[in-house]
């Protein structure tokens, strides 16, 4: 890695949930001031290391760190009985021994870095890719539905529930929104977790495919509609991320209510694009 990359990630969600508030009741999260959709870096994350860990199948040099019921302090001690961190005998060295063997094994400490400071203690890793909360385009709607129990867990409660009186449930989702995120690439922190060119090509590929192995009912149907990416001909840039994603214009039908993407118009300024910067778009 020897280039800086910012990048702009599109996509939507329709007659769903994208990112449900259990402080708000499990609705969708939204900015109260404005009105706007959101959706969180954490949230994002989650789709990249699950669709990582089904592509590669936690193969070697690919398995993820963070993910369900893994016992963290355990796998941070176990990085201290490989022979490279063994044979250390200063505290510091070990540390950074077992810090580099984290890189090396966890795709997603490497990518997105990790606080390994409990356990045995292997640091902190400040990873080279950081996103933003994602934030619709437009203000969203978000709609309740009623729905009915059928089945019951008891007898108690089947004998309380027959005819019309049925326990009723609650389903929020938002009909359509168009949300974007800002991504930004270190090159200098890729040198130092290891972060390199193939590990950058499936990262693509999970914005790319992730939302199509997480599906669930209650996030409708969400789809990753455009990923636009500025890549810098210098590892510190060449340009302000802000100047570059401002090159970026959104706009809406103003004839129509937006439930779909093609009631957008995504275009860039190509001829405001600043020396040294060039723009690919993968999706």
């Amino acid at each position: 890695m020897k280039n800086r990359i910012d990048f702009m990630y599109f996509f939507d969600v329709r007659d769903g949930n994208p990112n449900g508030d259990p402080d708000a009741g499990n609705l969708p999260r939204v900015d109260a001031e404005t009105g706007m959709g959101l959706v969180t870096d954490v949230c994002l994350k989650r789709k990249v290391r699950n669709y990582v860990q089904v592509a590669k199948g936690c193969a070697e040099g690919f398995d993820i760190f963070v993910k369900e019921k893994a016992v963290l302090n355990n796998l941070i001690d176990a990085s201290y009985d490989i022979p490279t961190v063994k044979e250390k005998k200063d505290e510091g060295d070990k540390r950074e021994a077992a810090r580099s063997v984290m890189c090396q094994k966890y795709y997603d400490v490497r990518t997105f870095g990790a606080v390994m400071s409990t356990g045995k203690n292997a640091g902190q890793v400040r990873g080279p890719i950081q996103l933003t909360f994602a934030r619709s385009i437009d203000p969203i709607t978000s709609m309740e539905h009623s729905i009915t129990r059928m089945a019951v867990a008891t007898d108690a409660e089947s004998k309380k529930q027959s005819g019309d009186n049925r326990t009723m449930g609650r389903k929020s989702t938002v009909p359509y929104g168009l949300y974007v995120c800002h991504g930004f690439i270190s090159a200098n922190l890729a040198k130092q977790t290891g972060f390199n060119a193939d590990d950058l090509s499936i990262f693509w590929e999970a914005l790319k495919n992730m939302f199509d192995n997480d599906r669930s009912a209650a996030r409708g149907l969400m789809s990753a509609q455009k990923l636009i990416v500025f890549r810098h001909d210098s590892e510190l840039g060449n340009a302000p991320a802000n100047k570059l994603f401002d090159l970026v214009k959104v706009e809406k039908n103003p004839e129509t209510v937006a439930r779909s993407f093609a009631d957008y118009k995504i275009t860039i300024d190509r001829n405001s694009l600043p020396t040294g910067i060039t723009i690919e778009e993968i999706l």
